[in-house]
Order: structure tokens, then sequence, then C-alpha cells
């Protein structure tokens, strides 16, 4: 079983004392979303798991506690989101300049195949137009150059919450946004991919497939094959993922919805950042669950299980 941690929430960033707790006692417990009454019992022995896979826009919390999950004896992959974008967008997101030095700490203490940048979502607003994301992903792509051989793109998946999000903020901030042609957003990745390969990294789109220019590949966020090769042992996972287009092998995410507080506008798993703040404050690094609530602690325990959650 492949640990996910997570696509719903910033564990590194926010939960990692939460994490290596959960990682001491062998298991933790998930709430499900829409069945409140629900619980789940997930293993986090060595012997159930076969690789993690971190999600993150600030490894800086988390950089020392990866020597235990190093000494738990199982491979790892950091997923790091950089993007650079204005404050308007990335309202609590620390500076593009520390997660570049994070990812050179991670690349010189665990190898460069651990690494796999982010740029995504991509986001065409008047403060982040087409030839912002040219400059700003060569800039990124320099000096992230020799950290890692893949950066991972898409572009903003715009939800009922993420339209309303980007409302919002364009009011408050003064910008426009839009949603271009695919036309122009194919012409970008192209140019995009052009930039990546000329510093050394493979281009892979996220669950976009009509955006697969020239020389780009379908992303794997969630690889087998990735953490087969930094363990040097096989891993043995489906390919399963969670919507249309996507290509992960089959995991378990333990993360929470509505609990990471970094304020992006186009969070597809943050109703709204006062609700995520609130919870991460109340958050208790010594529970079985990352977030429940005293109606949700009551619901019975199935308990443990390996299914994919994602």
């Amino acid at each position: 079983m492949i640990i996910s941690a997570s696509y719903k929430t910033d564990i590194p960033a926010f939960y990692g004392e939460w994490f290596i707790n959960r990682l001491d006692a062998g298991y933790c417990k998930m709430v499900n979303p829409y069945n409140k009454h629900q619980v789940s019992r997930i293993s986090l022995r060595r012997e159930d798991v076969d690789g993690f896979v971190f999600w993150t826009k600030n490894l800086g919390p988390f950089i020392k506690r990866l020597e235990t999950v190093n000494q738990f004896g199982r491979p790892f992959t950091v997923l790091y989101t950089i993007t650079a974008y204005h404050r308007a967008l990335e309202s609590y997101v620390v500076d593009s300049e520390r997660s570049i030095q994070h990812m050179k700490t991670l690349a010189e203490t665990y190898g460069p195949r651990v690494a796999v940048w982010r740029y995504d979502p991509i986001l065409i607003t008047s403060l982040t137009p087409i030839e912002f994301h040219l400059k700003n992903f060569d800039r990124l792509a320099r000096d992230l150059e020799g950290t890692t051989d893949e950066v991972v793109i898409s572009f903003a998946q715009l939800y009922k919450k993420t339209l309303r999000h980007l409302d919002k903020a364009a009011h408050e901030f003064g910008f426009d946004w839009e949603d271009p042609s695919d036309e122009i957003k194919l012409s970008l990745v192209a140019e995009l991919a052009k930039i990546a390969k000329n510093h050394g990294m493979q281009m892979t789109i996220c669950s976009q497939r009509q955006y697969l220019a020239p020389g780009v590949k379908a992303a794997r966020c969630v690889d087998a094959r990735r953490l087969s090769d930094i363990g040097k042992r096989p891993i043995r996972a489906k390919l399963k993922g969670n919507r249309p287009d996507c290509k992960c092998y089959a995991s378990t995410d333990i993360g929470e919805y509505d609990t990471c507080p970094h304020g992006c506008v186009y969070c597809y798993a943050v109703r709204n950042r006062n609700i995520a703040l609130k919870r991460y404050k109340e958050h208790d690094p010594e529970s079985e669950f990352l977030f429940s609530s005293s109606e949700d602690a009551v619901a019975h325990d199935d308990g443990i299980i390996q299914t994919t959650l994602f």
C-alpha cells in the first residue's frame, strides 16, 4: 500500500508532528467526508506500507522529520509545489527562494529522484499573464536544475468554489482572470516543455490529456515506478486514478479536506480559509485523526483497511 500524505491538505507544512506520531503508533483514523458516521482505520505498519508520497508547498517544518521517515525503511517522494505567484493568489505560501533551498537540501540528502517539482495549477490572470509564466517558469527551472528530473503542470480546475474564491480575490485585489482557449494552453505547454528540457527535466501534465504537447507525458503523481527505483525493490501497485485522465498508481490518502490554511484562491480542497485555519488551530497532534469533530469521533470503527482512496 502506498500512503499519500496528502492531496487533501499540506501534512508536511502543518501536520508533521501528527504524522510522525501516527507512524510511531502504526495507524491513523479517517472520517469519510461523505458519511460522517463512517470511520476507517489505516494501517501505517512497516509491513503494510510500500512507500509514501508527500505533497507540500512548504517542506521546511518537515525536513528534519524526513530523517524519521527514512529510518522507517520505506521509500518516499516529495511533490513540491513552487509557483511564486502574487500574494493575492497565494496569501500565506512560503517564499519561493526558501522552497528552492528546501528542494536543494532534499536532493543533496536523499537524491534527485526523491523530489518532483509541481508548477500547478497554472492560472492566467492580469497578475500572471502568459508572459509572466514563461519568465517565472524559466527562472524557477534554472534555480531548480539538478534537484529533480520531472516537473508536473496542470491548468486550474474551475470548480464552483474556485470560481467563487477567484471572483472574490479579483474584486478585493483589483485583477482580472480568464480561462484561455485550448489552443493558447497548448502553445504555452509547448514553450514550457522546451524550458524544462533545457534544465534537465521531463515535463508531465496532471489529468489533462488534451494538453499533451509534443515531448510532454501524462503525469503519475503517485508513481510506484519512482518509489521502486528509490527503494531498490519492486512495488506492485495497480494503476488507479481518482478522476478522468489520472494515471496515478493506487494509494491511500490520509489527509482531510478543509484543513490547509495556505489561502490559495485556486484550491479545490478548502471551502473557506477561515474554516481551515480554525481546524488547524484546533488540531491535536496526539489524536488518531488529523482532524475530527466531536460528532465524527463517535462514529464506528471499521477496522484496519487497505482500501484505495486515491
